[in-house]
């Protein structure tokens, strides 16, 4: 399968986080799998530590996990942008969108244990 990370999976991916459940954590570390982080994510993560939701330097630290977690990145083009401005419904929060748009755009399942990518016919894994 291939799969996209929701910005909570990745990080609590790459801190081996508790709350990252069993199966998140097989699909992931599965070497038939793909697993990616969206480009999004790093500008989730830095803007939430710059408000200070986040502590340590995660947002700093970011390229060089991903590296050595053997993560890649899926970048942001055109087509994910449009779709992600145009999804309906009252749901805001944007990273949520452009991740949502890029698991539509590109048939990717999304590592989430938020309940809102239901809501929009994203197919999840937890």
């Amino acid at each position: 399968m291939r799969f996209l990370l929701d910005t909570h999976a990745l990080i609590w991916w790459l801190t081996d986080h508790p709350r990252l459940s069993r199966a998140a954590r097989s699909a992931i570390a599965d070497p038939d799998n793909v697993a990616l982080a969206s480009a999004a994510s790093g500008y989730e993560i830095a803007n939430k530590q710059r408000l200070g939701k986040l502590s340590g330097k995660i947002a700093q630290d970011l390229p060089s996990a991903l590296r050595q977690a053997r993560i890649p990145v899926l970048g942001l083009n055109v087509e994910h942008t449009i779709a992600a401005g145009l999804l309906p419904g009252p749901h805001r929060d944007p990273w949520d969108r452009l991740i949502m748009a890029q698991a539509m755009v590109d048939d990717l399942t999304i590592v989430t244990i938020d309940p809102v990518f239901e809501d929009y016919a994203v197919p999840t894994w937890w």
